[in-house]
């Protein structure tokens, strides 16, 4: 790290979020932003902290351990450690050649009794954050074939996998053999998972169709059906968040809906990840129409008391980090994105 260096990165298009005991972590395309809720306070981590600058997919806080752990497109994870100046660059997915380079993306995290459950496009690698280092990787398709898992969650003793392309499947989350494809069972055929999360005595998983099923004794029955493709499922202090593409909802540990919130005409982005605050403050990650040039508006501030009222949250940035060109002109710094 050096201060004598200063980025320029955009925080406009957010792809994850999470929220430590403080503050909000936003993921942006290659670098973090964190807003601190007590105090409004905005801080930038980026390469110059010593981030690798690739594009971050997937962003998790443990508070147990005062981490933030990052997850890359290409597999590289990396773990920034709170008042700590150091980076911790973790390359054994980025470097696994038995996994083809557009398998290693890293989905989600979630965080169980010390250890670090990874989704990606290959199955599932396991991380312990008491020694830093990488356990097992479970191949959990049929005949141990990889398959691509979205997301996992634990649930009565079990750990429950939702895939894109292999259905719902669960193990023992004790079991010492997981790496055997054989201890894994399939309780639903049905492709297009996107999302799986338990919530109080409950468990819920989400299909790329807009379908939110609950699942009762390895039984599907259909919940909701919300109108966006969803992007985001997530348990915050036993309240369930589901996210699509153009709203957000949120249901109490009763999974009776308590807030909603839709894009509007002053804010149309798409949405990607949602958190809320005890004191019902919540905070969504937005994305734009990259294809187009369109970035989003980093972090869209809200609240239960006046849902469609936003705040835009994001460091001062660019537009996009795809630069064209660069000139100085009459003391000044100008940039253009070529389009």
């Amino acid at each position: 790290f050096s201060a004598d260096w200063v980025g320029y990165f955009s925080y406009l298009d957010v792809a994850d979020i999470s929220q430590g005991d403080e503050k909000i972590y936003a993921a942006a395309d290659n670098a973090i932003f964190t807003f601190d809720i007590n105090t409004n306070e905005l801080e930038k981590i980026s390469t110059i902290n010593g981030l690798s600058g690739e594009s971050i997919s997937s962003v998790h806080y443990s508070s147990d351990y005062e981490l933030l752990i990052i997850g890359y497109v290409n597999g590289l994870m990396e773990i920034v450690f709170d008042d700590d100046d150091d980076v911790l660059t973790i390359i054994d997915i980025f470097d696994k050649p038995t996994i083809s380079p557009e398998n290693k993306i890293i989905n989600h995290f979630i965080e169980y009794n010390g250890l670090i459950y990874i989704s990606t496009d290959y199955g599932i690698s396991v991380y312990d954050l008491d020694n830093l280092e990488f356990g097992d990787t479970f191949f959990i398709g049929d005949l141990g074939s990889q398959i691509k898992v979205n997301g996992t969650t634990i649930y009565n003793d079990y750990i429950y996998v939702a895939s894109q392309d292999a259905g719902v499947r669960k193990a023992l989350v004790s079991n010492p053999n997981l790496i055997d494809y054989q201890q894994w069972e399939t309780i639903s055929i049905a492709p297009d998972w996107s999302g799986i999360q338990s919530i109080e005595n409950r468990l819920f998983a989400i299909r790329t169709n807009g379908r939110l099923h609950e699942i009762v004794d390895d039984s599907f029955s259909v919940f909701q059906i919300y109108n966006d493709a969803p992007v985001d499922i997530r348990n915050i202090d036993n309240r369930l968040i589901v996210t699509t593409e153009k709203e957000v909802f949120i249901y109490d540990n009763n999974l009776v809906q308590i807030f909603s919130a839709t894009v509007n005409e002053e804010y149309d982005p798409i949405f990607t990840s949602c958190t809320v605050t005890p004191n019902n403050e919540v905070f969504i990650g937005t994305t734009g129409v990259l294809n187009i040039g369109k970035p989003g508006y980093g972090l869209l501030k809200t609240s239960f008391a006046n849902p469609l009222e936003y705040e835009s949250i994001h460091p001062e940035s660019p537009f996009l980090n795809d630069v064209f060109s660069i000139e100085v002109y009459a003391n000044q710094v100008w940039v253009v994105y070529g389009g």
